[in-house]
């Protein structure tokens, strides 16, 4: 328990700074007395600033707190204080502060030089120092006491400037207890706690956004992870078909080379011959319209006409030349023209404005001429002469009008005065009736005054009389007499009645037992308090109880709900719990190992089945194109069949048809061949007949006749051999043709029979094996997706125990931590020998025991509200003795006052008389008086009436006159003007200027009119010129046109015989296109695989590159890792709202309790202390300032009878210093637990001495029951003796001291022996 042994003073304010001044404080009172000035404050200053730091008030930064070195006749003064002190543990220490005030030339200047604390060290018993800097001493000092620095300066140690703090404007009170209670830190912390809470609500949001997209991360690497691999197997079995496609369209590419070149060039002459021909119809187009368009064909030649149009070039430019020349000059004419009429408008607008000032001009020498005649005739300045006036002649006339009208002002002035004069001496007159008459009046008022105040206190009097009359008629003096006896017996019974109660000795027992309960209760408060030192610690371990409790809790649930779940996945069984997880863990790698085994076999038989499903799939594709194939092949067979023979046949009668075909081939060359074999024999026979004259046949020899008939015969017969052999070569040549046309489809007809009984077969066959190894494949891979759902609903199964079996696992070693932390502040506690009770604990034991010592108050305060009643009844009965006394003194004295009426009736009624003679003699005075005061005033009212009108008469002619006047001399202005302005010079120089201008523009006219006359002339030719040599033109152009036409027509001829040469088209085309069709099936499926595999490879490089993004980069790890910030961030949120709402409730609890407390104490001893019945008690009431908040404002309350009131601004000073005691009191008793040490500085104050006895008797009881407590320390500095005599008892201390000034006007301190 802290207290204050001894201090030392050197060199602060007016104690000495050379010599030591040393005071001891004794327990449980130490008295300072002394006269004002002497330095008594100075101690509880010296005291403050060695605990807190803090300067008293108006220090004025610690100048004038130091002495003084003008005073010392020194530069510099260094002061010191230095105080002993026992800290709370009980341990010596020293303060030591040292300071120097220095006079600079023009300033002084303060300043702290030191800050020590000294303590002896417990092992080896040698003083150890320690400087502070100052606000490291103000924090430290405090902390050793126990107490708060705001309780030192507010209630232990406070100025007496100061003292009043609780009757303070509501700011200041609420600062002050703020300060007290600590309200700021604690609702700061809260403001920061729930901050904290909200501002981690949004961090935890914002991480399960970012847990939610590294979740979709993760899966999404996964996925690609499994897609590259797959791609990679596709892609191998690609390139192997992509070899040999290449391989067979490298072969058909040779064959399609050869076959393009020759078609490139001979499109190449279709496109010329196209393009030409297209060229040739658009100028044969284009020659036909220039021919519409000619206006004459010219018969000259190219080379004339050209000279023709060389020479017109030259005309027509020395012709456009001219043609500008000319618009260029009539533009410059036209804007000369312009700029001459805008000048010329400008000059005939001010020709006009000039014209109007000179007709003005006549006008006003008129208007002057006709002021002056009319101002001569009115001023009667005499005759004028003839008009018009000369301009001097003007001037004189109107000067002499101006000197009459300051002439007639001037009478105006003089009359003006006169009438003043005449209007004062009349009201002169009246003013001295008028005063005469008043004072009359007053005097007759007065006297009314007086006579009627005469008259009403006589009726006063009168009623007096009689009510003094009546009232000691109606007072029986024997029966006040029996009345004061009876009530004198009745305050003896009730004496003694009080005294046999004795309230006082059992008041005094209750109060003993209050005092055992209130040490108790500071005991389990000391207690309370140092575990509130280990605050931090205490709401650890509770709230580590508490989530300990909660996590055991949820651990239980998370086990109960998923037992039986656990007992399905380990067969029938659960582990330990510090096993589960591991156990748990091992399940999951099983089925995850089996899981994924059973994947990939399924990943390779869904591979088989597509590699199956592929190959059926082009299988069909390959069955589809070969049927389109013969399709394709037996339409054209049959359209080709049907065009040669003119007759529908079938693909299958091909055959039939081209044996047929060469049958008749074969029959027709043989005719053809016999025709032309007997055509050989006869050829011979005209000639062997003619030569030998025989028979060729049989040699027979012929006649001359018969010669010429075989001749003539063997001719006949050669003609129609020969004719025959044409019909014959000519059916022979198309039975040779029809049959090579129809043996040209021997190919595609065999093509045909191939795809019909060969390939699609085969592709049947094929097609029905992998149909069959897929059925089996498809069934394997149907059986392992059976198994693997199986497996995976085990480790779905699993996997859904994961995390409640890590959130068991993680509550399990919380709860194992949680308890280590338990056991080990519970262990650290009872080495302290504190136990492990919490705050909690001792406030209900504390609560319990504040209930009965309040049960214990209550009783001593209904006792003390009996001896109240019993007291009150007593002071009843005396002050009814006490009025039935007055009663007989008052009796007594009306009967004097009565006699005293009566007399003073006389001597009213003699003076009634008196001013009645007075009244009429004024009466009499006053008649006359008024008659010729209302003479004079009529009088003087007909003068002013009379004045006013002759004078407003004389204003109004002059008013007139004057009018007249400023109109003369405004059109003199006007005239002036005009000849100032020169305006008539200025009107002849513009009359002669606009002459010349429009001489100038009749000039420019005439000019424009030739200039336009030559323009169009030179347009008409050169319109005419131009027509010619578009006619020269045209016909150049036609003729260029027709020699193109005739050029491209030359070209196309050339082009076609080419074409003719080389051959037809189509041939080429159509063994092209069977090629490129060839071509285009193998390069559409090269393309396919290709494609396919740059897929596959595409997908497999995006993949990888996918993977190798920043958002992929361990996924996995990132994952983890934000799962875990996520879970111990909500862990921790969770904790900080669990703070929150205990550290709110527990102060909300604080300081109900200590305002309740407070309240308690302040009116306990305001019902000891007060003397006076205007106030009950007082309290200190708190409010809440808003919803929600741990923010107070605070007022100090007055009970009088059932009414509540402010205490400020309502008291007089001597309440307000007796309430700032209490309240003051009160707070020590409350936070002082530490630190029992109350200093009161002139605590009489404004209190008179019933309440500064009852103050006394206050102090005196607290210091008897405070004698068990060996730290209180009560420090009293007064000035009144009686007070210090009356708590001054050698039962507190032995010795007091007194302060005082010695011959240098020094402080100083002597201990005296206590008051006898």
């Amino acid at each position: 328990m802290s207290t204050v042994d001894k201090m030392l003073i050197k060199g602060i304010r007016s104690f000495d700074p050379e010599n030591k001044t040393v005071i001891t404080f004794f327990r449980p009172l130490t008295l300072i007395v002394g006269p004002n000035g002497a330095g008594k404050t100075t101690i509880i200053e010296c005291l403050k600033l060695s605990c807190t730091g803090e300067l008293p008030p108006n220090a004025r930064s610690g100048h004038s707190f130091i002495h003084d070195p003008k005073v010392a006749g020194e530069t510099e003064t260094k002061g010191q204080i230095k105080l002993r002190f026992k800290t709370a543990a009980g341990k010596d220490v020293v303060c030591i502060r040292s300071f120097q005030l220095t006079q600079k030339a023009s300033k002084m200047e303060y300043k702290a030089i030191e800050s020590v604390l000294q303590t002896i060290n417990p092992h080896t018993g040698e003083k150890v120092c320690l400087s502070y800097r100052c606000a490291d001493m103000d924090r430290e000092i405090p902390a050793l006491m126990g107490v708060s620095k705001a309780i030192m300066e507010n209630v232990i140690f406070v100025h007496q400037d100061e003292a009043n703090w609780p009757l303070q404007d509501p700011s200041t009170l609420k600062k002050k207890f703020d300060d007290i209670f600590s309200a700021t830190r604690y609702t700061k912390a809260l403001e920061v706690i729930k901050k904290l809470h909200k501002d981690q609500a949004q961090e935890i949001k914002a991480y399960k956004l970012k847990l939610e997209h590294l979740q979709t991360l993760k899966d999404a690497a996964y996925k690609l992870r499994e897609s590259i691999a797959q791609d990679q197997e596709k892609t191998e079995s690609l390139e192997v078909q992509i070899q040999d496609l290449t391989k067979n369209i490298d072969n058909l590419d040779v064959k399609i080379h050869n076959a393009e070149t020759t078609l490139k060039d001979l499109r190449k002459l279709e496109d010329q011959k196209s393009t030409k021909t297209a060229a040739r119809s658009t100028l044969f187009k284009e020659l036909q319209k220039q021919y519409q368009d000619l206006d004459e064909e010219n018969e000259d030649t190219d080379e004339e006409l050209n000279e023709w149009k060389t020479k017109f070039d030259e005309r027509i430019m020395l012709l456009e030349n001219k043609i500008q020349k000319l618009e260029s000059n009539q533009q410059d004419l036209n804007d000369e023209s312009s700029a001459y009429q805008r000048k010329l408008e400008d000059v005939i607008e001010n020709i006009g404005k000039l014209k109007r000032d000179a007709e003005c001009l006549v006008g006003w020498k008129n208007e002057r001429d006709s002021a002056i005649q009319q101002l001569y005739t009115q001023l009667n300045l005499g005759s004028t002469p003839n008009r018009p006036f000369s301009d001097e002649v003007a001037l004189n006339l109107t000067n002499q009008v101006e000197e009459r009208l300051k002439e007639l002002d001037k009478d105006l002035d003089e009359r003006k005065k006169s009438n003043e004069m005449k209007l004062k001496t009349s009201w002169d007159c009246y003013v001295g009736a008028n005063d005469r008459w008043n004072s009359a009046q007053a005097q007759k008022k007065a006297k009314l005054e007086i006579k009627n105040s005469i008259f009403k206190r006589f009726e006063e009097k009168k009623i007096d009389r009689d009510s003094r009359e009546r009232e000691i008629s109606d007072v029986n003096l024997s029966l006040l007499d029996q009345k004061e006896k009876t009530l004198h017996s009745e305050m003896n019974r009730k004496t003694k009645q009080l005294d046999d109660r004795n309230f006082d000795a059992i008041i005094q027992q209750k109060q003993h037992e209050i005092y055992a309960l209130d040490q108790k209760i500071k005991v389990l408060s000391r207690e309370r308090d140092i575990v509130a030192g280990d605050a931090e610690e205490r709401m650890m371990l509770s709230i580590n109880k508490k989530e300990l409790e909660n996590k055991k809790k949820q651990h239980k649930k998370i086990i109960d709900d998923y037992k039986d779940r656990i007992r399905g996945v380990l067969k029938g069984r659960v582990p330990p719990e510090k096993d589960l997880k591991r156990e748990i863990a091992q399940a999951l790698r099983a089925v995850q190992m089996e899981y994924d085994e059973l994947s990939t076999k399924s990943s390779e038989a869904e591979k088989e089945v597509n590699m199956l499903q592929m190959k059926i799939d082009e299988i069909n594709n390959s069955f589809s194109k070969h049927q389109k194939d013969m399709d394709s092949r037996k339409g054209f067979l049959e359209a080709r069949l049907s065009s040669l023979d003119q007759q529908s046949f079938t693909i299958d009668s091909y055959p039939k048809v081209l044996e047929t075909a060469k049958e008749k081939k074969d029959i027709h060359k043989s005719k053809y061949n016999i025709a032309d074999g007997m055509r050989q024999m006869f050829d011979p026979f005209e000639r062997v007949a003619r030569a030998h004259h025989i028979c060729p046949c049989c040699e027979r020899p012929f006649s001359a006749e018969e010669e010429d008939e075989f001749v003539k015969k063997q001719r006949v017969k050669a003609v129609s051999s020969a004719e025959h052999m044409k019909v014959l070569a000519v059916e022979s040549s198309n039975a040779e043709s029809h049959f090579q046309q129809l043996d040209k489809l021997r190919m595609v007809y065999e093509e045909y029979v191939i795809i019909g009984k060969e390939t699609i077969p085969l592709a049947e066959k094929n097609m029905h094996v992998l149909t069959e190894e897929l059925d089996q494949k498809s069934q394997a891979h149907y059986d392992l997706l059976g198994v693997l759902a199986q497996i995976k609903t085990d480790k779905d199964s699993i996997v859904a125990l994961v995390e409640p079996v890590e959130t068991a696992d993680r509550l399990f070693q919380e709860i194992q931590g949680l308890q280590a932390k338990i056991e080990g502040l519970e262990y650290k506690f009872d080495i302290r020998g504190q136990g492990a009770r919490t705050v909690e604990d001792i406030q209900s034991e504390l609560n319990n025991l504040q209930s009965e010592r309040d049960a214990l108050r209550t009783e001593v305060d209904n006792l003390r509200e009996d001896r109240t009643y019993m007291e009150r009844d007593w002071q009843s009965i005396q002050l009814r003795l006490q009025k039935v006394r007055e009663e007989k003194v008052e009796m007594e004295g009306k009967l004097v006052g009565l006699k005293m009426v009566e007399d003073e009736l006389e001597l009213l009624a003699e003076e009634r008389r008196q001013l009645d003679l007075e009244e009429k003699h004024l009466a009499d005075t006053l008649s006359p008086l008024s008659k010729e005061k209302e003479k004079l005033l009529n009088d003087y009212d007909c003068l002013k009436v009379k004045l006013a009108q002759e004078y407003e008469q004389q204003q109004k002619l002059r008013s007139s006159y004057q009018k007249e006047a400023e109109a003369l001399s405004h059109t003199c202005n006007n005239i002036k003007g005009y000849y100032n302005l020169n305006k008539g010079e200025k009107l002849k120089e513009l009359l002669e200027q606009q002459s010349v201008m429009e001489s100038q523009l009749l000039s420019n006219d005439t000019r424009k009119q030739e200039i336009l006359a030559e323009l169009n002339k030179s347009r008409d030719l050169m319109r005419n010129q131009d027509q010619l040599r578009r006619n020269i033109d045209d016909n150049l152009k036609y003729r260029r046109t027709k020699a193109e036409v005739d050029a491209l027509t030359r070209e196309i001829d050339l082009v076609q015989e080419r074409i003719m040469e080389i051959g037809g088209i189509s041939k080429l085309e159509g063994e092209l296109q069977k090629i490129s069709q060839e071509r285009e099936r193998l390069l559409s499926e090269l393309n396919r695989c290709r494609g396919t595999m740059s897929v596959y490879q595409s997908n497999i490089s995006n993949n990888k590159a996918e993977l190798k993004q920043t958002q992929y980069k361990d996924i996995d790890k990132r994952y983890f890792d934000q799962l875990i910030q996520l879970k111990t961030t909500e862990m921790a949120n969770k904790d900080l709202d669990r703070y929150y709402n205990a550290l709110d409730k527990a102060l909300m609890r604080f300081h109900s309790m200590k305002m309740e407390e407070i309240n308690k104490i302040i009116r306990e001893l305001w019902q000891q202390t007060y003397r006076g019945q205007d106030i009950d008690y007082i309290s200190i009431h708190s409010d809440s300032e808003g919803h929600g908040t741990r923010s107070y404002s605070y007022k100090v309350l007055m009970q009088t009878g059932d009414a509540e009131l402010e205490m400020r601004g309502r008291c007089s000073a001597g309440q307000k210093v007796l309430a700032s005691l209490i309240i003051r009191l009160a707070l020590a008793e409350t936070f002082c637990l530490n630190c029992g040490i109350l200093a009161l500085d002139e605590p009489t104050t404004n209190l008179d001495g019933p309440n500064a006895e009852s103050l006394a008797a206050a102090l005196h009881r607290i210091m008897e029951d405070r004698r068990g407590q060996e730290n209180f320390q009560l420090i009293v500095i007064t000035h009144d003796e009686r007070f210090a005599q009356l708590i001054g008892q050698r039962q507190h201390a032995e010795r007091y001291y007194r302060v005082s000034k010695d011959d240098h006007q020094h402080s100083i301190i002597e201990a005296q022996e206590i008051f006898d």
